[in-house]
């Protein structure tokens, strides 16, 4: 399969499959916001890393911290690992290779990120394309599963920054089912007139929770907001400077 070398962050890039997973909005709202809450963090733990974007993006808005990302594909294991090599942070990352519902030999970290899959089988179908399949649907673990593992390596002031499909309650459940505490959910809106699409859920074992306003990426007239372009702007993404309406 054909693969793509793409713009992530500042001057680095990704390894990309053309036909496969590829990161997204979800993934660059989740890393600022991780970023956002935990500023002065050292060391990141990125669960179900896939690509490696969301750890990758948050380490790039925390230069002085190391990421240890653990993902169970291969295929997606190999891609991040020449990401890595092209932007030349094997000194910066540990990738492990298992599933994170297994035992992690990892410590306790000040932050962990995640993007669990929004879909249980049988409730969407599953792509033929077994990464995508893996991204999309919960073949290797669910909300559920990134929780316990989260509450397992979270440090005692420490931050968990996760996405999720906005109309699903399950996250609430597992977050309160783990005894961590939620301290902000956060809607996003992908067009200003249609209902959030995903949630970024912030968690903590203790403290009191504020929902920040809804997040909103296209206006009504189908354009980028200044809020997403001031988001942009803050984690070194590039292109377009507002695109045409779709």
């Amino acid at each position: 399969m054909k693969e793509t070398l793409d713009h992530l962050a500042g001057d680095w890039k990704i390894y990309q499959l053309k036909g496969g997973h590829r990161f997204s909005a979800d993934d660059l709202l989740t890393a600022w916001t991780a970023a956002r809450v935990c500023p002065g963090a050292t060391r990141i733990l990125d669960l179900g890393c896939g690509l490696g974007s969301v750890g990758l993006l948050a380490l790039w808005r925390l230069p002085q911290a190391r990421l240890t990302g653990v993902e169970v594909q291969s295929i997606s294991l190999q891609l991040a690992h020449k990401t890595l090599a092209h932007n030349h942070l094997q000194q910066r990352v540990e990738l492990l290779h298992q599933d994170l519902r297994q035992p992690i030999a990892a410590g306790r970290f000040p932050l962990i990120t995640g993007s669990p899959p929004y879909f249980p089988l049988g409730k969407a179908t599953v792509s033929p394309h077994p990464q995508r399949a893996a991204a999309r649907c919960e073949l290797h673990g669910d909300v559920f599963d990134y929780c316990r593992v989260a509450a397992l390596h979270l440090g005692e002031e420490g931050r968990f920054v996760f996405v999720h499909a906005a109309a699903d309650p399950r996250p609430a459940q597992a977050i309160e089912r783990t005894g961590l505490a939620l301290l902000a959910c956060q809607p996003v809106h992908f067009r200003a007139q249609l209902p959030p699409t995903v949630s970024l859920y912030t968690c903590a074992w203790k403290g009191q929770r504020q929902d920040p306003a809804p997040f909103v990426i296209r206006d009504e007239s189908g354009l980028w907001t200044e809020e997403y372009l001031e988001m942009r702007r803050q984690m070194g993404t590039h292109g377009l400077v507002n695109p045409s309406r779709d």
